[in-house]
């Protein structure tokens, strides 16, 4: 096992060393897990980290705190719940990103499938690039981070490219090979400053090949609260307690889980219980604040963040993105209220990511909490 320490999307079999130890990141299938799958996880959480599972905004599930003489066995159990692929490099090129609510066999579960079984065909790509399969009712998976997005036109299936404004009209017979294709030609014209999808394109011309249908717009939101499937849950910052959850999934009956890339999960079949610390209320403050690990969690982190940012949700308009540093792990895209973590205090800034110019530096938690108007 080679843990890595920065700079790394973390893996099962390759895991990000972090401060309370390795950071071990479980890709479910189709986003879902059964009951067992989803029992068992929370048990080896407890068992060899600190307790502590990240839901993050790839809909992937991350172990904390894992010392690395118990990373074998971790790997084992992974294994025996099928949470893991037994090839490595299979794992590693799984960047899949699903809308959540399919239905068993529908357009959604084809071609991740079918993608999942062509994985082996895909060129040499960077360990961020990924593929979003948005092909449910309405678009969902706009916002997400992917780089080649299967989606709905007016009159059927696209394929295209993350940052162009139209994409290629596909039958789902071709819609994999196609998408291969264009996978190698961003390997072929990709650079080590380019690695991104819509970054490329932006430097480098897309060909018209690719262009020319629109994808529907019409996105629908995720709220927290009864839904057809089950009930739908909110993690604050995406941070699951594996007891909390344990205890939930058994007193809700739940028959799986599925994960989202918005914080939130859906217990199937769940009867409706106290949800604890989990959210279920439209409208929570705390589903709109980002917030990374901090420290001491993270070994880059300059501050803790978790705190004020509990404590600042509710006086923000807006979204709110605390950073222990200026990485913005949690967040990638612009928030109204981005704090930055530096040297013990918070630099601000509004309507910006943790990169841009603050608007006032070297804030403590007490100034912050004392300001009238964050935004």
């Amino acid at each position: 096992m080679s843990a890595q320490v920065r700079g790394w999307c973390p893996g099962a079999y390759r895991p990000m060393m972090s401060g309370d130890g390795l950071v071990v990141r479980v890709r479910p299938r189709l986003a879902r897990l059964d009951r067992k799958q989803a029992l068992g996880l929370c048990a080896a959480a407890l068992r060899y980290g600190n307790g502590t599972i990240d839901l993050t905004n790839r809909a992937n599930l991350q172990l904390r705190g894992i010392k690395q003489d118990d990373h074998a066995a971790l790997l084992a159990e992974l294994a025996a719940l099928d949470l893991l692929d037994a090839d490595p490099a299979l794992e590693t090129r799984r960047n899949i990103l699903v809308s959540p609510f399919h239905d068993n066999d529908d357009l959604t579960v084809r071609l991740a499938r079918n993608l999942t079984d062509r994985l082996g065909e895909l060129p040499a790509l960077p360990a961020k690039f990924g593929f979003a399969i948005d092909t449910g009712p309405a678009p969902m998976l706009a916002e997400c981070s992917a780089d080649i997005r299967f989606e709905r036109g007016q009159t059927g299936l696209i394929l295209r490219a993350d940052g162009a404004e139209t994409g290629l009209a596909v039958a789902e017979t071709d819609a994999i090979g196609t998408a291969i294709a264009l996978a190698r030609w961003f390997s072929e014209n990709c650079t080590p400053h380019l690695r991104r999808m819509a970054r490329l394109i932006a430097a480098h011309p897309l060909p018209d090949i690719w262009r020319g249908t629109p994808a529907v717009r019409d996105t629908a939101l995720c709220q927290p609260g009864p839904h057809d499937m089950g009930m739908l849950y909110g993690a604050p910052f995406g941070q699951l307690d594996a007891d909390a959850l344990t205890s939930l999934i058994q007193r809700t009956g739940a028959s799986a889980l599925r994960v989202t890339p918005w914080r939130m999960f859906l217990l199937e079949s769940a009867a409706a219980t106290d949800p604890g610390a989990f959210i279920t209320q439209r409208g929570d403050p705390l589903l709109c604040a980002d917030a990374c690990a901090g420290a001491p969690f993270c070994p880059q982190a300059e501050i803790e963040t978790r705190a004020i940012a509990r404590a600042l949700a509710p006086r923000t308009r807006g979204s709110l993105h605390v950073s222990g540093c200026a990485k913005g792990c949690a967040r990638s895209t612009p928030a109204d209220v981005t704090l930055v973590g530096r040297a013990g205090r918070f630099d601000l800034v509004k309507h910006g990511r943790t990169g841009d110019e603050p608007a006032m530096r070297d804030l403590t938690p007490d100034d912050l909490l004392t300001l009238t108007d964050l935004t």
